[in-house]
């Protein structure tokens, strides 16, 4: 695959993004919030738990967006690197910065 084959097949899955929609569910707990994320896309859906520490939570944004716009705006970022069906089923967000490390400084600036 040639450089511009490569580029116009990212800009083709940002595209798709525009149409996905992201529903989350939280459930708090002493010491970290769980979430259940659903990502739907036209007719099909995949389903994800994913788990962060409130401290962790803090960190990331220190108040600059509420835990679910957190999660939420991740699911975006993941979705613009590849299809929803390649995302863990089970993680924790941090666990994201593992895989693309990256996403730590481009949280921020997304929330």
């Amino acid at each position: 695959m040639g450089r511009m084959e490569f580029c116009q097949e990212r800009a083709d899955r940002k595209e798709e993004m525009v149409v996905a929609e992201i529903d989350v569910q939280t459930t708090e707990r002493d010491d970290s919030y769980e979430f259940r994320v659903t990502v739907r896309e036209a007719s099909s859906e995949s389903r994800h738990r994913v788990t962060v520490k409130k401290s962790d939570y803090e960190d990331l944004v220190g108040g600059k967006a509420s835990p679910e716009e957190l999660v939420r705006e991740s699911f975006r970022f993941l979705l613009e690197r590849e299809p929803k069906e390649s995302i863990l089923g089970s993680f924790d967000l941090l666990v994201i910065n593992r895989y693309f490390p990256e996403y730590r400084a481009r949280i921020v600036e997304r929330l």
